[in-house]
C-alpha cells in the first residue's frame, strides 16, 4: 500500500508540474506569474489562435500568446507597430526563449543594445522587470497558457 501512495504522488506531482516544467522550457512559478503578469496586462494581452481571451489586456503590445520559440518581432497583427530594433533583432536570429525574455524585459533597451551590438537601439517597451525571479515566473506563465510545445521539435 505504501508503494501505491508513493506512486500515485509522483504522478500527482508530475501532472501538477504539466508542460511548463516537463519539457524544461521554464523554470520559473507559473501561479507567482499570473499575479504578476496583472502589471503586464495593461500594454499586452494574450489571445489564443482561436480568438479566444485568456488575459484581456491593452493593445499597446503585441500578443503574447504562443511566444515560446517565436521570432521576435514577427507576431502577426502586430507587425507593423514592432519598433526597428527589435524587428532587426529578430532578423538577426533572436527566437525567444526563457533566457533572452528574462533578459529582455528586466531593461529592453540594453538587452537590444547588447544583442544588436549597437548603442544606438532602443526598444517600445519602456517597462522594466527588474527582478530575475519575477521575469521567470512571468515567462512560466506565458508558457503555461501557450499552446503545448512539442519537445521533439525543439531538441
Amino acid at each position: 500500500m505504501n508503494i501505491l501512495k508513493t506512486a500515485a504522488l509522483g504522478l500527482s506531482l508530475a501532472l501538477a508540474a504539466g508542460p511548463v516544467f516537463a519539457d524544461g522550457h521554464a523554470t520559473g512559478d507559473a501561479e507567482a506569474g499570473k499575479k504578476i503578469f496583472a502589471k503586464c496586462k495593461a500594454c499586452h494581452a494574450i489571445v489564443d489562435a482561436g480568438g479566444t481571451p485568456i488575459v484581456k489586456g491593452g493593445r499597446t503590445g503585441p500578443n503574447l500568446y504562443g511566444l515560446y520559440n517565436q521570432v521576435a518581432g514577427t507576431e502577426t497583427e502586430y507587425a507593423d507597430k514592432y519598433g526597428p530594433s527589435l524587428k532587426a533583432a529578430g532578423e538577426a536570429g533572436l527566437v525567444w526563449n526563457e533566457e533572452d525574455f528574462v533578459r529582455y524585459v528586466q531593461d529592453p533597451r540594453a538587452f537590444l543594445q547588447e544583442y544588436l551590438d549597437d548603442r544606438k537601439a532602443r526598444s517600445k517597451m519602456s517597462f522594466k522587470l527588474r527582478k530575475e525571479e519575477q521575469a521567470r515566473d512571468v515567462w512560466a506563465y506565458l508558457v503555461s497558457v501557450g499552446p503545448e510545445v512539442d519537445a521533439e521539435a525543439t531538441q
